[in-house]
């Protein structure tokens, strides 16, 4: 079997290095933080745990995508799920008015249709392309063969707003439809239709918490790859790899440490790959500028509330919130106007009470509005910084306090993050939610595959394919074919679902 070196032991880093160790292969995984995870982190102030980045999943039902997969992985059984309201998973709020979104595109349908009754229509219609553009997939129908290759590659080049345009009339469902615009970072005229019928299908289908916290599930995951004779390595920052003429021979590590090897899957930002290959031709100048090139989402600043002991009843239910009305303008905002919208969640259920321990509010901001500090370290970027961040935190604070009056009383604490916070925590470039962007302006050209010019090189994370934790995986699945072919990795997630049905 071959060595193979992983670098990053995020969601991506990890699954190729579960996959892969347990068909024989000699796994290490390089994390170049103290602690691995990636986005799965989470971190504790004040005696309770808070969020980084998956808040919540979805098709997480044992015969649902996510849980077969989870199921294939053997970490299913493992972690705690709460499920959300199955009347309202999401709520979107415009203009004041709520918009629930209920579990099942029956009960969606049903739901829109009764508010917007002159487009009920419309309202199945466009459902059921969503819904088809997300099965068209080879892996949302676990077959290489049977996927809807045209249907696919149409609506990756139609943008979400155009489509919606023409299939509905209603101006006020038009911006409900787009309610979850944060949990893609979509841009208005750019953000393909094919990532928002992902999105809003993998959600429609179920929704869930972690209970104990996203990183649970990388715990895990690391202990089954040490079980099947996987490494992971933490403090160990990558600053080169080495190749001869033909491939890849090697990893180095800034402590010195050569760790040779046969084969390398790179899951961080590939602008961070390409930096590490300066002393090969393999690669050409033209595919080097692209990658450097390509638009990364919207970052965003996030509030972390720690509310008072048995204040707050725990919401079920995420808030997508627009003063202003239209979530296509929230990342048009000014200085003088932000934020334009929110999202907000609750975390740390208390079992005892059913109230919420912890609150999440995010909402977007751009890498520029905190570029000045970027050569400062964590914790350390002076008071010009820390202003900036209270000062923000407060305009928030204020926005939710006219839609939730008596909302500051209930907190206790609160603590922020900035881009400049998850770059460097998590290793994302510009501190953006989701890594690079989609753009229908750049066409093939803005989608970065997994395999590279050099043969023995690959990669994968939230750059391939998608982002989240069913496009990060899924695009670890496509790089471990490579390895393991794609059609037994689908006929071992079929037999779950095989099994369910039997059971």
């Amino acid at each position: 079997m071959s060595r193979i070196t992983i670098i990053g032991s995020g969601l991506g880093g990890l699954t190729c290095g579960l996959i892969l160790a347990r068909e024989g292969h000699d796994v290490t995984i390089l994390e170049q933080q103290t602690r691995p995870g990636g986005c799965l982190q989470c971190f504790s102030r004040s005696g309770v745990k808070f969020e980084t980045g998956m808040h919540f999943i979805g098709s997480a039902e044992p015969d649902q995508l996510l849980g077969l997969i989870l199921r294939y992985l053997e970490v299913y059984d493992k972690v705690r799920l709460q499920p959300l309201d199955p009347q309202a998973y999401d709520i979107v709020v415009i203009d004041g008015e709520e918009f629930a979104y209920p579990k099942g595109y029956d009960k969606l349908t049903e739901a829109l249709t009764r508010r917007f009754p002159h487009e009920a229509e419309n309202i199945q219609k466009f459902l059921k392309l969503v819904k088809d553009v997300a099965n068209a997939s080879a892996m949302h129908r676990l077959s290489v063969d049977e996927s809807d290759f045209v249907l696919t590659t149409r609506y990756q080049m139609e943008s979400i707003n155009s489509v919606i345009d023409k299939h509905i009339s209603d101006p006020l469902l038009k911006r409900v439809l787009v309610g979850n615009l944060p949990l893609y970072a979509g841009i208005k005229d750019k953000t393909p239709f094919s990532t928002y019928a992902f999105i809003t299908d993998f959600y429609v289908k179920s929704a869930y918490r972690f209970a104990d916290g996203s990183e649970a599930l990388s715990d895990v995951m690391i202990d089954l790859i040490k079980s099947y004779g996987g490494r992971l390595i933490t403090a160990r920052k990558v600053v080169r790899i080495e190749c001869d003429e033909h491939k890849a021979r090697a990893v180095h590590t800034a402590d010195g440490t050569r760790y040779e090897t046969d084969y390398i899957i790179s899951t961080p930002h590939p602008a961070r790959t390409i930096e590490w290959l300066t002393d090969t031709k393999l690669l050409r100048p033209a595919y080097r500028n692209r990658i450097r090139g390509l638009p990364n989402t919207l970052g965003a600043f996030s509030l972390y509330i720690k509310f008072k002991s048995g204040a707050v009843p725990y919401l079920r239910s995420n808030y997508y919130e627009y003063p202003e009305g239209d979530p296509w303008k929230c990342d048009r905002y000014t200085d003088e106007n932000w934020p334009l919208g929110y999202l907000y969640m609750h975390f740390s259920r208390d079992e005892t009470t059913d109230t919420a321990k912890t609150g999440v509010v995010l909402s977007y901001m751009r890498y520029d509005d905190v570029r000045q500090w970027e050569g400062s370290e964590p914790m350390k970027r002076g008071k010009e910084y820390e202003e900036f961040k209270r000062r923000h935190a407060e305009r928030l604070l204020d926005v939710i306090e006219q839609r939730h009056p008596g909302f500051r009383d209930l907190i206790d604490v609160y603590y922020t993050s900035t881009p400049l916070t998850y770059r460097d925590y998590t290793g994302v470039e510009g501190g953006g939610m989701y890594g690079i962007a989609k753009d229908i302006s750049l066409g093939a050209a803005g989608r970065v595959t997994h395999a590279t010019r050099i043969p023995n090189l690959y990669l994968s994370g939230q750059n391939i394919n998608s982002h989240g934790i069913l496009g990060v995986i899924v695009g670890a699945v496509i790089t471990c074919s490579e390895f393991v072919p794609i059609d037994k990795i689908f006929s071992q997630i079929k037999s779950f679902y095989t099994s369910s049905l039997a059971q």
